[in-house]
C-alpha cells in the first residue's frame, strides 16, 4: 500500500511522475483548481476588510472526495502543483480541503518533471510559502472587483457579454493607441541614391549610396546632385574593417519563447503555451519513457542552474569542440526588473535529449517547438560570432558614398541557432577585393523615391513584448489576455496583424473616458510592482484592494450617471437574409462568427459565415474556403463539399496543386 500520497495539477504529470517512483508512492491529480470565487457574486465581501469566501469548484466534488480518501491511507501527503504564485495557491487550496485528514501536509516543487528532480524535491519539502499565496489572492480580488464592478455596466450600456478587467483593457489601450497612431501619421517623402561603379578587373558591378550632407527630400533634390556629379570621378578615399563579436541570445523566457515562436513558427501565444505545457508534463519517448523535456513554461527569468550550464558546456565541448564552449559570463545587464515565480530560464531538461533524438515521439508542432527551445539554450552557452564589418568610403565631386558588408570569421553559436530578426552576416564579399587605388568606372545612378512608414500594427508577439516592457501583466497573464480580447471581439487577427473592432475602440473609450484609473500602463506596472512586494513579505495583500476599491466604486457610480447607451451596430453583408430578404449580419459565437437576420426575434434564420480566401480549387474550379474540424483546428476545403473532397492544412499560395491533401480526420488533436 503507498505511504506517501503526491498530488499534482495535471493527469498528464501523473502518468510521467509515476515512473520515477515506487510502488510506495501514489500520485494523484488535482485537475487545476478545486476552489475558487463564486461565478454567480462577488465572493469578496467589501465590507468586512475584503474577505474572499471560497466554495469548491462545481464538478469538482469527486476529485476531492477521492483526494480526502486517498489523503486518510497516506502517511505523508505532498503537494507538488506548479512553481508558481497560482500553484501556491492552489496547493494552499488543497491543504485547506485535505486538513481533517490528520496527516502533515508538505509542499514540494521542480521546474522539470526529470526522475533527478523529481526526486531531489522529495528530499527537500518546506511549508507552504503564504506570502505567494496573498499575493495571488490579492491578484485574483483585484481582477474580480474590476471583471464584477464594470462588466454589468458594459452590459448595460453597450451589450451583454462583454467583459472588464485591469490587464485585459490595459492592453487593449495600447492597441488602440497604436491604431490612432497609424491612422494620424502623415507619409513623408524622402530619397535615396546609389551609384553604379564597375571596378576595374570585377565582371559585376557595384552598389553605392549617397551619404553626404544634402537633405534628398523630394526628386528636384536628387536631380541637383546627379547634376552636380555629372562627370565627376569616382574614388575610394577609405577602406576599414574592424572585428567585432555578437553575443547569443539568453535562454527563453516566456514572453521571449512566445514572440520568438510567433515569428520563425507562426504560432500564437495559447498555442506555444499549450505546446510547451505538453513537452513541460511529459512526453512518452521511445526506450526512455514518459518524461518532461523541458523546465517549467512561465517565468522571466532568464537564469540558468548549475548543472544544467556545466552539462551544455560538456555536451558543446563533445558535438563542437572547445573553440565553441562560450567563456563564464558574469551574469551583468542579463535580467531586468523583478524576477516573478520560476527562478530559471525555459531550457531542455536533458541537453542529450537533442531534437533529432526525440523527433519520432513529437508531433509536428511538439518537434518544432522543442527545437527552437533546444537550439536556443545551446546557443546561449556557445561562444560569441565574430565577424568583420568592411567600409568603403567612395567620394565624387566633394560628396561621399559608402558600401559596407559583414564578414563571418568565427560562426560561433551561429552553427546552431539564429535569431529571426538578426540581421544576416555574410560569409564572403567582393568588397574584400578592393584598394584604395582601385579604379572605379561611373556606370548609373539608381534615385528611389520612399515615403515615412507609420508604426507597425501589433502582433501578439510584439503586444506580448510592449506589454512586458510596460511592465502590464507577468508570464501567466500574457496569452489568457490576447485569447480574451479576440474571445471578446474587441480585436481580430488579420495576416498575423491586430486590429480594432468597432466594438473594442467603444468599451476603449468608456475605459478611457471613465475608468482611466484602472486602465492606465502606469498605473497597472505599479500594481504589479505591489503584488510583488506582496509575495516578498513586504506588506499585506488586502492593502492594494483598501487602496484601489474605492477609486473604483467612484468611477462606477459616475459612469451609471452620465454614461448614456451606446449602440455598436453589428457589421452587414451583401447577402440576403433566405427567409425575410434582410441583409445579414455578422455575429458572434462561441464557436466563432456567424450570419444571422437582424430582424431577430421576429426572423431567427441563422446560416454559417464561409470566409473565402480568394483561390481556387484544383480540383473542382471552386471557391477555397476557411474551415474548422471538430476540434477548432482551421484548414482549407472547397465549397463544394461534399461534391469535391479537396482540403489542405496549409493555406493556399495562389499555385493550388492536389499535392499534400490529407483529410481532416485525420487531425490527431496534438
Amino acid at each position: 500500500m503507498a505511504k506517501t500520497l503526491i498530488i499534482v495539477e495535471s493527469p498528464t504529470k501523473v502518468k510521467t511522475i509515476k515512473k520515477f517512483l515506487g510502488s510506495s508512492y501514489a500520485v494523484e491529480a488535482s485537475g487545476g483548481h478545486i476552489r475558487d470565487l463564486p461565478k454567480s457574486r462577488l465572493g469578496i465581501d467589501v465590507d468586512n476588510d475584503f474577505e474572499p469566501h471560497y466554495i469548491t469548484i462545481r464538478g469538482k466534488g469527486d476529485t476531492l472526495a477521492a483526494l480526502r480518501r486517498q489523503a486518510k491511507k497516506a502517511d505523508k501527503i505532498f503537494l507538488a502543483t506548479d512553481p508558481d504564485r497560482e500553484g501556491e495557491a492552489i496547493a494552499w487550496h488543497l491543504e485547506e480541503a485535505l486538513s481533517g485528514t490528520g496527516q502533515k501536509i508538505q509542499r514540494i516543487t521542480f521546474n522539470e518533471i526529470t526522475k533527478t528532480a523529481v526526486k531531489a524535491s522529495l528530499k527537500a519539502p518546506r511549508e507552504l510559502d503564504m506570502n505567494l499565496v496573498d499575493a495571488q489572492q490579492a491578484r485574483r480580488a483585484l481582477d474580480r472587483v474590476v471583471g464584477y464592478r464594470i462588466s454589468p455596466l458594459l452590459w448595460k450600456k453597450v451589450k451583454r457579454g462583454l467583459s472588464a478587467g485591469r490587464v485585459q483593457n490595459a492592453a487593449l489601450g495600447m492597441i488602440c493607441e497604436r491604431e490612432e497612431a497609424i491612422n494620424a501619421f502623415q507619409a513623408e517623402e524622402f530619397w535615396t541614391l546609389d551609384a553604379s561603379l564597375l571596378p576595374e578587373g570585377w565582371k559585376e558591378p557595384m552598389s553605392v549610396r549617397y551619404c553626404g550632407k544634402q537633405d534628398l527630400a523630394c526628386e528636384e533634390d536628387v536631380r541637383r546632385l546627379m547634376k552636380k556629379l555629372e562627370g565627376a570621378d569616382f574614388c575610394i578615399t577609405e577602406i576599414r574593417s574592424q572585428e567585432k563579436t555578437r553575443k547569443p541570445a539568453l535562454p527563453f523566457t516566456t514572453s521571449t519563447l512566445q514572440q520568438e515562436a510567433s515569428r520563425q513558427l507562426n504560432f500564437s501565444t495559447q498555442k506555444t503555451m499549450r505546446i510547451a505545457q505538453q513537452l513541460y508534463e511529459g512526453v512518452d519517448l521511445k526506450d526512455v519513457g514518459t518524461v518532461g523535456l523541458i523546465t517549467y513554461l512561465r517565468t522571466d527569468s532568464t537564469r540558468i542552474a548549475d548543472e544544467a550550464d556545466a552539462a551544455a558546456r560538456k555536451y558543446i565541448l563533445e558535438e563542437y569542440g572547445e573553440n565553441y564552449v562560450a567563456p563564464q559570463r558574469d551574469g551583468k545587464g542579463q535580467q531586468k526588473g523583478k524576477i516573478q515565480d520560476a527562478h530559471e530560464a525555459i531550457r531542455p531538461a536533458d541537453i542529450t535529449l537533442t531534437p533529432a533524438a526525440v523527433k519520432d515521439s513529437l508531433s509536428r508542432d511538439q518537434f518544432r517547438l522543442y527545437q527552437l527551445i533546444w537550439k536556443r539554450f545551446a546557443a546561449s552557452r556557445m561562444a560569441d560570432m565574430r565577424y568583420n564589418s568592411l567600409q568603403v568610403r567612395v567620394e565624387a565631386a566633394g560628396e561621399e558614398f559608402r558600401a559596407s558588408a559583414d564578414l563571418q570569421v568565427f560562426d560561433g553559436f551561429r552553427l546552431v541557432y539564429d535569431e529571426a530578426s538578426e540581421e544576416k552576416i555574410e560569409k564572403k564579399s567582393g568588397l574584400t577585393k578592393l584598394a584604395k587605388d582601385t579604379a572605379l568606372a561611373f556606370e548609373a545612378f539608381e534615385p528611389k523615391q520612399h515615403f515615412t512608414q507609420p508604426p507597425a500594427h501589433f502582433t501578439e508577439a510584439s503586444l506580448v513584448r510592449a506589454m512586458e516592457e510596460g511592465g502590464i501583466g507577468r508570464p501567466s497573464t500574457y496569452a489568457p489576455t490576447i485569447t480574451t480580447l479576440l474571445g471578446r471581439h474587441y480585436i481580430v487577427k488579420e495576416n498575423r496583424n491586430l486590429y480594432v473592432t468597432e466594438l473594442g475602440e467603444t468599451v476603449n473609450g468608456i475605459m478611457q473616458g471613465y475608468f482611466s484609473s484602472v486602465v492606465d500602463e502606469g498605473l497597472t506596472a505599479r500594481m504589479e510592482e505591489e503584488l510583488d512586494k506582496v509575495a516578498e513579505g513586504a506588506e499585506d495583500w488586502k492593502v492594494p484592494l483598501r487602496t484601489f476599491y474605492p477609486r473604483l466604486m467612484e468611477a462606477v457610480e459616475r459612469a451609471e450617471e452620465s454614461l448614456e447607451k451606446v449602440q455598436v451596430a453589428d457589421e452587414e453583408t451583401d447577402e440576403p437574409c433566405e427567409v425575410c430578404g434582410r441583409k445579414l449580419v455578422i455575429k458572434y459565437g462561441p464557436h466563432g462568427k456567424f450570419l444571422a437576420c437582424p430582424g431577430f426575434p421576429e426572423c431567427r434564420f441563422t446560416k454559417p459565415f464561409l470566409e473565402k480566401t480568394g483561390d481556387i480549387c484544383p480540383k473542382c474550379g471552386g471557391a477555397i474556403l476557411v474551415k474548422k474540424t471538430r476540434k477548432g483546428r482551421r484548414y482549407y476545403g472547397c465549397e463544394n463539399h461534399p461534391d469535391c473532397d479537396y482540403m489542405s492544412w496549409q493555406k493556399p499560395s495562389g499555385k493550388n496543386t492536389e499535392k499534400g491533401q490529407e483529410e481532416p480526420a485525420a487531425e490527431s488533436g496534438n
